[in-house]
């Protein structure tokens, strides 16, 4: 269903028998004439639907919480990932800052022949 027409429909059924400040009155009554039975009457479809709004804004306050939550959790493991991100580059940084083109030339040795082996036995 269309939400715009979801909206309208609840809204007129939330609003229904109200306009402008004041409820309508029958054809049959003048506006003077509206006796007590149908101001109690008016009286309970409104605090229905005061209790509806209640529900309903209670029922988003309670899913905004919880998006709150999640997204809080979310950024705490963001951060968490990038400690852990920014370490591991360190220690890469460190080891390519190295001058030393032996220990550069056995690690890419070592690589090179740990991915032989493993070509080999999986073969």
């Amino acid at each position: 269903m269309n939400p715009r027409r979801e909206l309208r429909s609840h809204r007129t059924a939330l609003f229904d028998g109200i306009e402008e400040g004041g409820i309508r009155a029958s054809s049959s009554y003048s506006s003077h004439e509206i006796d007590e039975q149908d101001n109690d009457r008016a009286l309970d479809g409104l605090q229905d639907r005061v209790i509806l709004l209640k529900r309903l804004t209670g029922d988003v306050h309670e899913e905004a919480e919880n998006h709150n939550r999640l997204l809080d959790r979310m950024g705490n493991d963001m951060d968490a990932s990038r400690g852990i991100l920014s370490g591991t580059v360190d220690r890469f940084k460190s080891v390519f800052e190295t001058k030393s083109s032996r220990r550069m030339f056995t690690l890419v040795a070592s690589f090179v022949l740990i991915f032989l082996i493993i070509y080999f036995l999986t073969r």
